[in-house]
């Protein structure tokens, strides 16, 4: 299966389908069943303590995924996320942004499942490992 949508198709469509997170993600690298998408860490992310907050770092490992399975079969609004498990592993570096290193390890017709590890930029060690199923619409 090829890359159907580049990365500046699924920026314009997350802009268009979801306007309430304008400005919050960008996509650094898009291929075959792959994503590296990058939070634009500001002061609405952090928690008490100077980190980013954990709805935060879930909303990247989801948005990730989500653009992953969209790179690959098109634009499908309606792509849910039907389970996610994250551990955090520890604590973000503050003031900079989180990547998201994403693959996708199954692309059914009805379900597509990734994992997604983490990082604070710059930084070696990830923060966070996510894995989540996505559910596809039927055609």
């Amino acid at each position: 299966m090829t890359v159907r949508m580049t990365a500046e198709e699924l920026m314009v469509f997350l802009d268009r389908e979801f306007p309430q997170v304008r400005g919050e993600f960008a996509i650094e690298e898009l291929g075959e069943n792959r994503i590296r998408t990058r939070l634009l860490v500001a002061e609405r992310h952090l928690r008490p303590g100077g980190t980013v907050s954990g709805p935060s770092i879930f909303a990247l490992a989801d948005v990730s995924v989500y653009l992953a399975v969209l790179a690959m079969i098109g634009p499908e609004a309606l792509a849910v996320t039907t389970s996610c498990s994250l551990d955090f592993m520890r604590k973000p570096v503050a003031g900079v942004d989180l990547v998201a290193e994403c693959r996708l390890l199954k692309l059914g017709r009805v379900l597509a499942v990734g994992e997604v590890l983490i990082f604070s930029e710059g930084a070696q060690a990830p923060v966070a490992r996510a894995s989540l199923t996505y559910s596809i619409p039927p055609r």
